[in-house]
This record gives C-alpha cells, sequence and structure tokens, in this order.
C-alpha cells in the first residue's frame, strides 16, 4: 500500500495543471458584446472599431508576454435575452478569458452573472450605471464615471456659474433617466436648491411639446437632461420653436457627434458631461489627429468618441493583463487591476485607479459644450 501510495503521488505531481481558459502560449482570447443590429448599432460599430485598432497594435507591437490577442465579437441587438445568450456562447464555445465593453446597463446586467459565475472577468462595460461595479466582486470593474457623480458635479458647475435660480428635468422613464434625477437632485441639495419643475417622457418618444411648455410654463432657467440622442435634439429643437432658451445639460449618454451633426444650429451651447474628449481631425493634439487619420484609413470612416471608448477598453486590458505577468489568470488579472494605475491618455481620459475595495476606475468627469457645431471641453475633471 505504501508503494501504492508512493506511485499515485508521483503521478498527481506528474499531471500537468490544467490549463487557464482563453490563454495559451501564444494568444489571449477576450471578448465584447454588442448592439450589432438594434437601436445603438452606430455606437457598438464604432466602439468595435476603436477595439480591434487597439487589438491590431498591441499585436504589431508583440502582444502582452509574447501572447497575441484575439477578439471575439458577439451581437445582442440590445435585448436582454440575447446579451445572456452572447455571454453562453463565448464562455462555453470561444472559451473567452474576459468578457470587455459589454454595451448597455440591461444587457450587461442580465449577462454579467454569467461571466463571473466561470470566472470571466467582467470588465469597462459601457454603461454609467452603478451595477457595473456595485456590490464588489472579484473580476468586475468598471471605468465610466456613474451618471449619478457625473450629473451632481455637472450642474452644481452650472448653477454656480451661470447663476441658475429654477432648474428643471426631463427624464427617461426608466432606470437610466432615474439615475439622472437623482443625481441631479443631490447636486442643487449639495448647494441649497431643488427641481422647480419634473418631467418625463416614455422609451421611444417623439413628441416633447408638452413636457417643454410645463418647464417653460414654470420659469425654469437650467434643464438636466435625462435623455439619449433623439430626445435631446426633439426637446431641444421644440423649446427653439418656443422661442424658450434655457442652459440645457445631459450625461454621457448624450455625449455624441449625432446631437450636432443632426441637431444643427438649434444644439449649439448644449452642455454635456463628459469622459473623453471627442475626435476631430483638425483636433489640437497632434498624437490625435494621427489617430484619426490611422483609424479613417483603417476602417473608411471617421472615428467617434465610442471609437475613442473601445480603444481605450482594449488599452486598459492590455495594461492590467501585462501588470499581471506571464501566469495570466483570474486571480493575477484582479490583483492587478486593484494594484496599477492607469494613467491618462492622449484622449483626456481621467487617471483611473483601483483597490480591494473599489472596483470604479473614477468618479470625475468633465463639462463638455457645443461651440460652432464641435464638442469642446469647458471644465477640469469635477469633483462631488
Amino acid at each position: 500500500m505504501k508503494y501504492i501510495a508512493i506511485a499515485t503521488l508521483a503521478l498527481l505531481a506528474a499531471t500537468p495543471a490544467p490549463a487557464q481558459q482563453g490563454v495559451s502560449a501564444g494568444e489571449i482570447v477576450v471578448g465584447t458584446a454588442q448592439d450589432l443590429s438594434g437601436p445603438i448599432v452606430n455606437f457598438s460599430k464604432a466602439a468595435v472599431n476603436g477595439m480591434r485598432m487597439r487589438v491590431d497594435e498591441i499585436n504589431a507591437a508583440g502582444g502582452i508576454h509574447g501572447r497575441k490577442l484575439r477578439l471575439v465579437v458577439e451581437d445582442h441587438g440590445y435585448d436582454p435575452k440575447k446579451a445572456v445568450l452572447a455571454a453562453q456562447k463565448m464562455v462555453q464555445q470561444d472559451k473567452i478569458f474576459a468578457a470587455l465593453g459589454s454595451i448597455g446597463t440591461p444587457t450587461a446586467m442580465a449577462a454579467m452573472p454569467i461571466y463571473l459565475d466561470a470566472k470571466v472577468a467582467h470588465l469597462f462595460p459601457l454603461s454609467g450605471a452603478r451595477e457595473m461595479y456595485e456590490p464588489l466582486a472579484p473580476l468586475k470593474f468598471s471605468f465610466a464615471a456613474p451618471y449619478y457623480d457625473q450629473i451632481r458635479a455637472g450642474i452644481k458647475r452650472l448653477v454656480k456659474e451661470k447663476g441658475l435660480k429654477k432648474v428643471c428635468t426631463l427624464y427617461q422613464d426608466d432606470d437610466f433617466g432615474l439615475e439622472v434625477m437623482r443625481g441631479a437632485e443631490q447636486g442643487l441639495k449639495d448647494v441649497g436648491a431643488a427641481f422647480a419643475e419634473r418631467t418625463t417622457y416614455k422609451r421611444g418618444a417623439t413628441d416633447f411639446s408638452s413636457q417643454v411648455g410645463k418647464m417653460k410654463e414654470a420659469g425654469c432657467d437650467g434643464v438636466v437632461m435625462g435623455t439619449i440622442i433623439r430626445e435631446t435634439i426633439g426637446t431641444i429643437a421644440t423649446a427653439k420653436k418656443l422661442d424658450w432658451n434655457p442652459v440645457f445639460v445631459g450625461t454621457t449618454a448624450s455625449y455624441s457627434e449625432i446631437i450636432h451633426k443632426l441637431g444643427g444650429a438649434a444644439v449649439n451651447g448644449f452642455y454635456s458631461t463628459c469622459t473623453v474628449n471627442n475626435p476631430y481631425a483638425d483636433d489640437p493634439s497632434p498624437k490625435v489627429r494621427e489617430w484619426f487619420a490611422a483609424y479613417k484609413g483603417k476602417f473608411n470612416e471617421d472615428p467617434t468618441v465610442f471609437s475613442v471608448y473601445g480603444w481605450e477598453i482594449i488599452n486598459l486590458f492590455g495594461m492590467a493583463a501585462n501588470a499581471a505577468g506571464k501566469d495570466l489568470n483570474p486571480d493575477t488579472l484582479n490583483k492587478a487591476i486593484e494594484q496599477t494605475k492607469f494613467p491618462a491618455d492622449m484622449f483626456g481620459a481621467d487617471e483611473n485607479t483601483f483597490s480591494a475595495s473599489k472596483h470604479l476606475g473614477t468618479d470625475r468627469a468633465m463639462l463638455c459644450q457645443i461651440q460652432d457645431g464641435k464638442w469642446k471641453s469647458v471644465s477640469e475633471y469635477l469633483t462631488n
């Protein structure tokens, strides 16, 4: 029996450790679930292109500890049920190591348990919801300042700078809109104020005349917008027709070049909280101009702010995986993210720092404004 036990121990010692899912001698497989067929396809298309651009750059530079990155892309059509199926497919068939940049709060919320239960990291989702990093859990990290914190700081700055006396809010009647409204409500409370009027709209609404009329009648000189793209443009256009010109401010949900491309002169002066600078061909930064030209040459279209988000997501993962070392696994990755300082980049993103008790990289945002048909940052990073 003694010899059998010794032989068994020797056999166990000689048995190789099970391979780490998504990590081989020459490759790291990551995945992203995007909306490639639904209401925000333009956002996802740009984000995926930005991701692919940074993947190619990292691979051309030798990869991460000799391993090349491979990106798997799945479409969920902004449908939570499809997001679950996409997650199951990437975890079980593609054997991804990490899910990066999941777009959409409801879709990310539905799919996140699939990833985390399989010890697949869910990193840097394209959502400003606090649920992307709360409650605290291993392999669950967000880099996006929450809508709540963005607008809380943003409205305080505008009240002080513009001398706003009566602030209203128009917000989408769902969790996103409520988060924006509550953040602004707290910001106003911080400066001894409160909303003069609140009004909502249902998702998909196209007529905002009653809401605008209600806010105008209340005499509001500032409006917090819990809106996305179409609703932002529609509300401001309606206000202009009624010869009402308050200060409008939204969140990163409405921080898009689509606003000024479709809204035209009417949206000049619109404020939004922002976490990066929108890229333009004539950007003041030579590095951004070079990046813009390279992106356009690669994809035959201008980059957008979502292209920047996608690039940054892969960039953050690359730095974290590099810091984790050659023995890349969920534990070393988690530790690396918690201990690595991610510096500000050429797009003006805030420095991201995490810890064992904080899985949000930054809660700060700037204020940006549309001036002469382009977004321009008009503040430093704001703190609450």
